[in-house]
């Protein structure tokens, strides 16, 4: 695998292709996340000279009437339709998501243009809903995927030949890759720029968007402060904002009533109702995925662990994790350790 002082990789030839209307950021985000990588490897090597890891290329497939972009954006293609067409190679197929996904997927130019770079590719990825493009062109049958949470039944119900996962942010399966909504293609393409060239850089590109480094695939793409928010109502929200970054703080029930202008009994009866949990067990999952998040970003032994996330003692955070994780948190440093040193899993197929 490479690493930041490589010096002069071959630049990865990536295209960017969506439907109109596309949904912005599924374009932008990842452009920047390539472009960034290219800027901080030339950063690293001690040069201001641009590094161009990646030759990214991006083409929305326009149709009469509609916008390029959901946000009524326009922008010029980089290439015609006709030079993509014209590629004999291509390291990275990445189709976005948007309205145009869900409503043209079954447009057979469209179909026609990703199965012929999806032929030319080594890795294929779907940004969002530019799921559905993929399967509609009959890339995905028998894979495991995922797609932003409000299209997973449809796009189950379009396609029951495939495993749709609602719940990891993305997912990797061979030479596939898949991603939740908007944000989560940052962080899909953040793990390829890792695979790539190594921990450091990706690591340097997550800081200068100030991004989560590497968020795993399997995170669910709901927080536990995001599920509860959902499903409560207006009375907890302030309170819910404000824990994440409190938890080193005591927080009792007394604590947390008061901060909800509540007392304590009402406080306990209407945490419940709201969010289907007791207090002490919302705030244990709030502990444990902030734990979590340490963790994976090698912040601080298990110690400063502890006494960021309230936890008190180790015991208290083990039992917790084991009961939220079925594993200790020494185990899980370990285990997510031993799986960002392995990198790829073992590769398939992807035109089989």
């Amino acid at each position: 695998m490479a690493d930041m002082e490589s010096a002069h990789p071959t630049p990865r030839r990536v295209v960017i292709l969506g439907a109109a209307p596309v949904q912005l950021l599924d374009l932008a985000g990842p452009a920047e996340v390539l472009a960034q990588a290219g800027r901080l490897h030339a950063t690293g090597r001690g040069t201001s000279e641009p590094t161009p890891l990646y030759d990214a290329t991006y083409h929305v497939v326009a149709a009469p009437g509609l916008a390029q972009t959901s946000a009524g954006l326009a922008f010029e293609p980089m290439a015609s339709e006709a030079t993509l067409l014209g590629l004999e190679t291509l390291d990275t197929l990445i189709v976005i998501g948007g309205e145009g996904a869900r409503e043209r997927a079954e447009d057979r130019r469209l179909q026609g243009m990703v199965q012929h770079l999806a032929a030319r590719a080594e890795r294929l990825v779907g940004v969002c809903t530019g799921t559905f493009i993929l399967a509609a062109a009959g890339l995905l049958e028998g894979r495991r995927v995922t797609t932003h949470w409000r299209y997973c039944d449809e796009l189950s119900r379009r396609h029951p030949g495939l495993e749709v996962d609602p719940e990891p942010i993305f997912i990797r399966d061979g030479p596939l890759w898949t991603s939740a909504g908007v944000t989560a293609g940052m962080d899909l393409v953040l793990a390829l720029v890792e695979e790539d060239h190594g921990h450091a850089l990706a690591l340097a590109v997550a800081r200068e968007l100030v991004l989560f480094l590497r968020r795993p695939g399997d995170q669910k793409q709901f927080s536990n402060v995001l599920a509860a928010q959902s499903q409560g109502g207006s009375r907890l929200h302030a309170l819910m904002a404000w824990l994440p970054g409190n938890l080193h703080r005591p927080l009792s029930v007394e604590a947390m009533a008061e901060r909800a202008c509540l007392s304590p009994r009402q406080f306990a009866r209407v945490f419940r109702e709201e969010t289907s949990l007791t207090p002490a067990r919302f705030l244990e999952r709030l502990r444990v995925e902030a734990a979590r998040q340490r963790l994976e970003a090698g912040q601080g032994g298990l110690a400063a662990v502890v006494e960021s996330c309230g936890f008190g003692t180790e015991e208290t955070m083990r039992r917790a994790f084991i009961r939220q994780l079925g594993a200790s948190p020494g185990d899980y440093r370990d285990r997510f350790r031993r799986a960002s040193a392995r990198g790829a899993t073992p590769a398939m197929d992807l035109h089989a």
